[in-house]
Formats: structure tokens, sequence, C-alpha cells
């Protein structure tokens, strides 16, 4: 893992930001400005950030395990996890990505507690000419106490905004996508270490 200190840059996690024209790009927040903010890891002792490559998986276990939970192939391999710890004990973590609305790609942080259930999720950066309700709270905080077991799908258990659908649904997939994750990346190698040195400890 490495420290989040002097740190990088928006780009390292919101790489569409730099594929797209930004003149339609407004960009509501950095991702240095967002992990500060007092409903993230603003209290946190340290926030650092791990870069999972899933083609580096030597059998491609944990890819096809990701791909066959979510129902399609990942379009990329790289992603980045932000993990936020006090006192070695992991407040939650974060994970910025972009999803494709209808024209162009939506960037978006979601905020997952150490349990996988999503806390708090906000728009980064929109380009779309419409569809930008999505940003609204109302819409946003139908994620936040879902983990991976839910549906997490738009009309479903997610409510569509009308007139941004299309965006309501890209913003569904993402979150989901987040959620599975930080579970398979995260959480379940976490429990399996935690799990091994609880069996060392119990040995006579």
């Amino acid at each position: 893992m490495k420290t989040v200190l002097n740190f990088v840059t928006a780009a390292l996690v919101t790489t569409a930001l730099a594929g797209s024209s930004p003149a339609r790009a407004e960009v509501f927040w950095t991702t240095r400005d967002l992990l500060a903010d007092p409903s993230f890891f603003h209290r946190s002792e340290k926030v650092s950030f791990q870069q999972v490559d899933l083609d580096l998986d030597p059998d491609g276990g944990q890819r096809r395990r990701i791909e066959s939970r979510l129902g399609y192939k990942l379009a990329r391999s790289r992603y980045t996890i932000f993990v936020a710890t006090t006192g070695g004990r992991v407040d939650g973590y974060a994970v910025f990505d972009d999803e494709l609305g209808q024209h162009l790609p939506i960037s978006f942080a979601v905020k997952i507690s150490p349990a996988g259930t999503v806390e708090r999720q906000e728009i980064v950066a929109y380009r779309e000419a419409r569809g930008d309700e999505v940003r609204d709270e109302r819409f946003r905080r139908q994620f936040v106490g879902k983990s991976s077991r839910d549906a997490v799908r738009a009309g479903e258990d997610v409510v569509v905004v009308s007139g941004a659908t299309i965006s309501s649904r890209a913003m569904a997939v993402g979150v989901k996508r987040a959620l599975v994750l930080v579970e398979e990346v995260m959480l379940k190698p976490r429990l399996a270490i935690s799990a091994t040195a609880r069996r060392a400890t119990a040995q006579p």
C-alpha cells in the first residue's frame, strides 16, 4: 500500500477526465477534497491506496469471480482502492471509477464501510448535456446501506430519476461493481488472514 501524502493526482483514479473533452466535463470534486471531506475520511489517521491489477492474478480466478458476480466482462483490469485506517483499524474503503452514461463516462466515488456496505456515493465529474439529476441527494442516498448481496439494479432496488434513466442505470452498475471489487479484493483476503491467525492462536 502507498500512503496518500503529497497527494498524487485525481487522474490516478478518475482516468476518464483526461480522455474526454474538458469543455464538457463539470468537475464537482477532486479526489483529495472528497477523501478529506468530513463524511469521508476526515477523521482517519491515515489514508492509503492499493492499486489492483487483476491481470496479475496467476490463475485469473479473482477476475473470473468478479465478472461472474457482475454478469459482464470488466472493461479494464486495473483499479485503485483507497483504505482509511486509524490505529491499524480499517475505517473504510473508497473506490473512484467511471461508468459510461448515454455518450460519455460519468466519474463517481463510493465510500464503503469496513463491513462492505455503502456509506456514501458522489458524482465526481459529469459530462453529459442532460441527466445530471443523479447528483441529487435523494437519488444518491438510495445506495446507502446496500452491500454486494443486494441487486443494486435500476428499476429493481434503485429508483431511476425521470429524465436521467441512462445515468441512473450507469450509477447502479458502477456502485455494484465497487461493492464487489472491495469484497473480493479487500474483505475476503482480510477475513482469510484473520481466520488463519485465529487457528494459529488456538493451536496448543
